[in-house]
């Protein structure tokens, strides 16, 4: 069991013989310095639950060594018990109390009050010892579910994003698009700012399917979805699988001309991945047809009427003989 340091500050010996000997005790380690010098270098070596400290009966000399001690970050907080021969001036009793958690003790010493005082001192130190310890406990938890918050809060938005995104090409999926069309609608409004909307869908892929099997299909769906996120232009721009073949762009703060550009870029870079298909019609390779639509006014329409037009343009680009566009004018 570690032992309960007290300091004893006193520049006579037999004073310091005294107080040793009445606190002979063998779960306390008293150590004794005989100037206010010795007494904060002991206060570097050792961690004090109490300062015993002797006073002329003018109140000089201790009360000044007892500031040096409250002056140290590291002795500040250790409480004093002022030893002196009663009876004491008001002055000086008043300015010892000004100094902090301080007590008196009276010469002569009568044994119990002396062993009493000290042991309510100690105990008051046990119990500090005890609230440091769990404030550092309180502490290190507070900490520990900080970390495992901060876990969290990764793992949602990790989870988060896994649900937004379609297993099979890594774009959004139609969850994530249904989602964000009504948030980029409801902008659009708020800016009033024009919103385009692009579906694009694969060319004869049941055919290509039926040809090359549905792990080629597969392979074919990812290649593509990739080539149509990269032909966007924009951060803001978003492109997800809309279900089978089919794929969506929502293009906010985009007019028509933007999303034939757009539309463009995306039937080019398809096309340039040069994806056999012999099973088409169009072309050599894979191809895709697009369908969009582009408002100004996105309040004179609703999400659904939106999607409705560039499903509609989607079916004029079809009949017109795919592996092209057609803009259908959201206004219309």
């Amino acid at each position: 069991m570690q032992k309960t340091s007290i300091l004893i500050v006193d520049d006579q010996k037999e004073n310091l013989l005294t107080l040793e000997s009445l606190l002979d005790n063998s779960n306390l380690q008293l150590v004794c310095a005989e100037s206010g010098d010795e007494a904060l270098a002991k206060i570097l070596d050792y961690e004090f639950a109490l300062v015993l400290l002797a006073v002329q009966k003018s109140g000089m000399g201790g009360y000044e060594i007892a500031e040096l001690i409250r002056g140290s970050v590291r002795s500040r907080s250790i409480p004093i018990i002022f030893v002196t021969v009663a009876p004491i001036e008001r002055e000086h009793l008043f300015n010892g109390y000004e100094l902090g958690p301080v007590d008196y003790l009276f010469k002569p010493f009568e044994p119990q009050i002396l062993k009493r005082k000290i042991g309510l001192f100690l105990e008051l130190h046990r119990q500090r010892q005890q609230l440091e310890k769990k404030t550092r406990e309180l502490d290190a938890k507070i900490l520990e579910l900080e970390v495992l918050h901060k876990e969290l809060e990764e793992k949602n938005e990790k989870l988060e994003l896994l649900s937004s995104l379609d297993g099979l090409t890594g774009l959004f999926n139609r969850r994530y698009f249904d989602h964000n069309l009504v948030k980029e609608w409801k902008q659009a409004i708020r800016d009033k700012t024009p919103l385009s909307l692009l579906i694009v869908d694969v060319d004869y892929f049941k055919k290509y399917n039926d040809c090359y099997g549905p792990l080629e299909a597969n392979d074919c769906l990812r290649k593509v979805a990739q080539a149509l996120y990269e032909a966007l232009l924009r951060p803001t721009d978003i492109v997800a699988r809309y279900g089978g073949e089919e794929f969506t762009a929502i293009l906010p703060n985009t007019g028509s001309d933007g999303a034939e550009r757009v539309a463009q870029r995306m039937m080019d870079y398809v096309a340039r991945l040069g994806i056999s298909h012999q099973g088409s019609s169009v072309a050599e390779v894979v191809t895709v047809s697009i369908g969009a639509t582009s408002v100004f006014s996105a309040g004179k329409l609703s999400v659904t009427s939106l999607l409705d037009h560039a499903q509609k343009a989607l079916c004029q680009a079809k009949e017109r003989g795919r592996n092209g566009f057609w803009m259908r004018p959201g206004d219309e």
